[in-house]
């Protein structure tokens, strides 16, 4: 609940026209609302739905393959219709997990896009912008001119909202970022970007431009409300100092940052600065599964002992980043995020009714430290039904199973090759 994270016990919350009319005690909204639909599940936790605040659905079909070998492999056969059928497999894998709204970086972003519309899910998608060419654009000024042409197309969609994704610094030049800034003011959009990901990228950028990653982009003015700094692993005090100051906002990737092996995003300090993190999967491929409660659980069993420099990260505090919190890192806070009136009703139920679940004290400890993605039994999303006892209804899964198959039979001896 908003604004702290407040559990209530024998409620209901009423839904009209996909918005949350009330929250309150089931008898008083029973009787105040003459209801076209009464859903009742005892024993189960209704909370916002899960917001992924990162990923990138198009190494969907290369899980499972090691890492070298699946960015060689997306090199060869990456187009639109591999982003759009990923799209759609990652889509449907999320929706199982209670991810009702997620962001993604991705090349053909407007496959992506009607992707996620199709399965009428919300989306934050974002625009690529290089200096290099790849295979949606050739130039910077190429990536940015198709990027305002597909913003003309979706800037009133009610569900797919569009930012700038810009590459890991060393990669793209002070002109092209200073270009970026000034078409993200015009339009007000947001910009994101992965930042201090490890020591050597930090050591890289002072040997090469002897200033640190953020000194650069607040040179440049970027650093500010509405910019998204990614992973953000490696930091020093003037760095957190910087990002509190600045209004940026941060999403963590704890799991991907394990596996890669590298720093880890101090979620607890950042907190305590009272910096906004929100949590996503990153790629599959570095994250694994496409599961913002796994984010939750490793955030908050790493962050479990504090720093010395923050308090240790409650399950609640932990609960909430994969809420309201990066829904408000996606600009969607208002919107999204949070159990209250006049909000979309993007909500996901928990089955808290097997025996290690009875009657929690503390329902956040239970949620992060016990649950996992099999016990979502209903997704909706702006009221409608995505997932119900837990069968999938945005998609055919066996359809998804066959699509996936498809594309491992094509993939995979390429890769073994």
């Amino acid at each position: 609940m908003h604004p702290v994270n407040t559990a209530m016990m024998h409620s209901a919350v009423a839904v009209v026209d996909g918005r949350i009319a009330a929250v309150g005690p089931t008898e008083q909204l029973t009787a105040r609302f003459a209801a076209r639909e009464r859903i009742e599940r005892p024993d189960h936790a209704l909370l916002p739905g899960f917001v992924n605040g990162h990923t990138r659905t198009a190494a969907a079909l290369f899980r499972g393959i090691p890492k070298a070998a699946a960015a060689s492999a997306a090199q060869r056969f990456v187009g639109p219709n591999l982003i759009k059928d990923a799209a759609l497999i990652a889509v449907a894998e999320m929706l199982r997990a209670g991810i009702t709204c997620f962001a993604n970086a991705d090349l053909f972003p407007e496959e992506i896009a009607r992707a996620a519309a199709s399965a009428h899910v919300r989306a934050a998608i974002g625009l690529p912008v290089s200096d290099e060419a790849n295979e949606w654009a050739e130039t910077s000024v190429a990536h940015l001119a198709k990027a305002e042409q597909l913003w003309d197309v979706y800037r009133s969609d009610p569900l797919v909202s569009l930012y700038f994704a810009l590459p890991t610094p060393a990669t793209i030049g002070d002109a092209t970022l200073s270009r970026v800034r000034r078409v993200a003011d015009e339009l007000d959009a947001r910009v994101t970007m992965p930042l201090h990901e490890s020591a050597t990228h930090v050591q890289a950028s002072l040997a090469w431009e002897g200033r640190r990653p953020l000194q650069r982009l607040q040179a440049l003015g970027l650093l500010r409300p509405g910019f998204g700094a990614i992973h953000l692993a490696q930091l020093d005090e003037s760095d957190i100092e910087t990002v509190a100051r600045t209004g940026v906002c941060v999403v963590a990737c704890p799991q991907s940052d394990l596996r890669q092996g590298g720093s880890i995003c101090p979620v607890a300090r950042l907190e305590a600065s009272g910096i906004c993190v929100g949590l996503g999967t990153d790629s599959p491929v570095d994250g694994g599964a496409l599961d913002i409660l796994a984010e939750v659980r490793t955030a908050a069993l790493l962050g479990a002992r504090g720093d010395g420099a923050a308090p240790a990260l409650s399950a609640a505090t932990a609960l909430r980043m994969a809420t309201l919190g990066a829904a408000t890192a996606l600009g969607m806070g208002t919107l999204i995020g949070s159990i209250e009136p006049g909000k979309a009703a993007d909500l996901v139920c928990l089955d808290l009714g097997s025996l290690e679940f009875q009657q929690p004290l503390e329902p956040a400890e239970a949620i992060v430290f016990g649950a996992t993605r099999a016990q979502v039994t209903d997704v909706w999303t702006s009221g409608r039904a995505a997932v119900s006892s837990g069968l999938l209804l945005a998609f055919d899964e066996h359809e998804m199973r066959a699509l996936g198959r498809r594309w491992a039979e094509r993939i995979r001896p390429e890769v073994l090759t």
